[in-house]
């Protein structure tokens, strides 16, 4: 009487793993170099979209921090073309709009400074010199890198605040109360200087002086050359249409608005395009390493042909053998894909720390990651797992 039937063989996904494990432990060097490939794609496309993120992360920051109610008011030009000029009391009639929250100027003083009274009158570093309102720096969201900014006290006296370009070009960095530089043929104490101003990126390369002194001292006649505005965020669309006839009511198409927030919105979706283009040379370095995880298998199908036909000599199918070196194949995308995740995620934390933006790796660039390397894994071992398949157990018998 004949016994029960053996069981058909199995191969169940731990021992795919297990004996894709063995395959590669036994050529290592191999494996490292073909994983390389695939490695080196990960990581450019992790660190890519990292350091992306990482910068519209920034400018989510720098946009919560001072604000997207910025209003800038300008003069344009006239009808025939020449330079246009605001009124002297259009600051005061912006102020009268009910939906703003502040309002200040600033006003071009025909005057040049100088780190001393013995620089060529040419060398004027390109520096302007603006008379400014006391809550300017308020307004715009600016901060005081050293010293103090404008008050009612200093802005009737001979003293300044340097913007940041401003104070590096005259190579002045600290300020102490002994400083001074000359301006319109006066010396002017250097009161503070200022830390770059994103909204207001005009004022970097400016020297500020208080509107009084300036009138006193300089022939300023009073009229601002540019308002900075601030109203509520639901009500800025409504105030910016109707600035330019506040501000001029008898020539509004001489007057300009535009928001600042609007340049640091820009670069955002700037970095947006530029990422497209990355992520598709990162999809370049990966198909490289595809093709060398395939050209990897190619060869171990060749190498393995006596391990192959005894296996199927003692009983395995072709689709155990084709899941034993497509598991290879997708094991060995896999270590790529970890390593390359690993190095991508350390390049964008440190680019990140080293301009001072916050880390931000979404994710879904992992999980994209993950599935990028299990579809490169598979479609570089498809062929090489087929055609060890196809191999017949006689292959052992001539291999060996």
């Amino acid at each position: 009487m004949s016994g029960p039937e053996p069981a058909p063989s199995r191969l169940r996904p731990r021992d795919v793993v297990r004996v894709g494990v063995t395959g590669l432990r036994a050529r290592p060097a191999r494996a490292v170099l073909s994983a390389l490939g695939i490695a080196v794609g990960i990581a450019a496309m992790v660190a890519v979209v990292g350091i992306s993120a990482s910068s519209r992360a920034q400018v989510d920051e720098q946009l919560d921090a001072l604000g997207t109610n910025l209003l800038t008011v300008a003069a344009g030009q006239t009808i025939g073309g020449e330079d246009a000029a605001l009124p002297a009391g259009s600051v005061d009639m912006v102020a009268r709009l009910g939906p703003v929250t502040a309002v200040s100027a600033v006003g071009e003083v025909d005057a040049s400074v100088y780190r001393n009274d013995e620089i060529d009158a040419t060398q004027t570093n390109g520096l302007a010199v603006l008379a400014a309102g006391t809550d300017l720096l308020d307004t715009v969201s600016g901060v005081v890198d050293n010293g103090r900014w404008l008050d009612d006290a200093l802005g009737a006296y001979p003293a300044v605040v340097l913007g940041a370009n401003a104070a590096e070009r005259m190579g002045i960095d600290e300020v102490d109360g002994s400083v001074a530089v000359w301006l319109g043929g006066e010396w002017f104490t250097v009161a503070g200087i200022l830390d770059p101003v994103p909204l207001a990126p005009e004022l970097d390369s400016s020297v500020l002086i208080g509107w009084p002194v300036a009138e006193a001292l300089l022939g300023f006649d009073g009229a601002p050359t540019t308002i900075y505005e601030r109203s509520a965020e639901s009500q800025v669309d409504a105030v910016r249409a109707v600035l330019p006839a506040t501000v001029n009511p008898e020539n509004p198409e001489e007057v300009t608005v535009s928001r600042p927030s609007d340049a640091l919105a820009a670069r955002a979706a700037t970095d947006e395009t530029l990422t497209t283009l990355l992520l598709a040379l990162g999809g370049v370095a990966l198909l490289v390493g595809g093709i060398g995880v395939a050209n990897t298998m190619v060869i171990a199908v060749l190498e393995r042909r006596s391990e192959i036909g005894l296996r199927r000599a003692l009983g395995a199918t072709r689709a155990h053998v084709r899941r034993q070196f497509l598991g290879e194949s997708v094991l060995l995308a896999a270590l790529g894909g970890v390593g390359g995740a690993v190095l991508g995620g350390a390049v964008t934390a440190a680019f990140a720390a080293s301009r001072g933006w916050p880390p931000a790796l979404p994710s879904w660039v992992l999980a994209g990651a993950a599935g990028a390397t299990i579809v490169v894994g598979a479609l570089a071992g498809a062929y090489p797992a087929a055609r060890a398949a196809r191999m017949p157990p006689t292959a052992a018998l001539s291999a060996v």
